[in-house]
């Protein structure tokens, strides 16, 4: 199944945390020089990890190297988790792509977000000058609206945010028990998290190719409508969106039609024949 020569495991320093990694695998499709070689990079959703979902399996599909990590206080990954701390995950990019860039001489030319890695990936895009490299940048379930993160808080825990003022959020990671600690200011960063930079700090060249289900109850599929409509209006960078009827907020079950998904988009930029408009795929359903 997999096209990758080499894997290997790195520990990226994080220049701004002293004795915390950032765990990552790297793959090489074939061995050589690296200087000036293309990568993507695969970034997680909030509660996932590096091998999450369809993270490894399109990193074992893609036809240039790819590097995926563990994002601060996730799985394999020091430090600590906080619901609101978008703008450490943007610190933890910089880190990843200083490191990719210096030690290999990388130069980054994909990136695949899901949810949470997909807003903090487009922040990353919006305020770095590395990201001018970047010719394509898939959002897969990413959120617009970061108020609407308010209606997925159950009631009790609503009410534990103002009787003490937090509550503990529960789950497996990587088939290990997590618990994270949401406080009322982590819930006010988080909701005041602004996306709209999109409309006027994207890299106007690079290629963006929405993914969204639209039996998504996490993250409402018409954020993929703003999304379409501010990268829509770029050029000479085009924007896809593709909605499956199937699919939930994790494409669960769908993993496979991911992959081939984003490979047939990425094609067709390679060969340059993409056009700004909807997307239909002849893998499993059309719109």
């Amino acid at each position: 199944m997999s096209t990758s020569f080499e894997t290997t495991t790195l520990f990226i320093p994080h220049p701004q945390e002293s004795g915390v990694s950032i765990v990552g695998v790297l793959e090489q499709v074939q061995p050589g020089e690296t200087i000036g070689r293309k990568i993507a990079l695969i970034l997680h959703g909030s509660l996932g990890h590096k091998d999450y979902l369809f993270q490894k399996r399109l990193a074992y599909r893609l036809p240039i190297d790819s590097f995926r990590f563990d994002f601060r206080g996730n799985h394999e990954t020091a430090g600590e988790w906080r619901m609101g701390a978008l703008a450490n995950d943007v610190a933890d990019i910089d880190a990843v792509v200083a490191y990719l860039m210096k030690e290999y001489g990388y130069v980054v030319d994909l990136i695949v977000g899901h949810s949470r890695g997909a807003i903090s990936g487009i922040r990353w895009m919006c305020t770095s000058e590395e990201s001018k490299t970047v010719r394509g940048f898939v959002n897969v379930s990413g959120r617009y609206r970061m108020e609407k993160i308010l209606d997925n808080i159950p009631s009790r825990f609503k009410q534990l945010l103002e009787s003490q003022g937090y509550y503990l959020m529960k789950g497996v990671v990587a088939r290990k028990e997590f618990v994270g600690k949401v406080t009322v200011d982590d819930v006010q960063e988080f909701v005041t998290f602004d996306c709209s930079f999109v409309w006027d700090q994207f890299p106007p060249s690079t290629h963006v190719f929405s993914l969204h289900g639209l039996k998504d109850h996490i993250v409402p599929p018409y954020d993929a409508i703003i999304y379409a409509r501010a990268f829509g209006a770029r050029s000479p960078g085009t924007h896809n969106l593709c909605y499956s009827e199937d699919a939930d907020h994790n494409f669960t079950g769908m993993s496979d039609f991911v992959v081939e998904t984003v490979l047939e988009w990425w094609k067709a930029l390679e060969h340059g024949q993409l056009k700004t408009g909807i997307w239909n795929t002849g893998v499993r359903s059309k719109l």
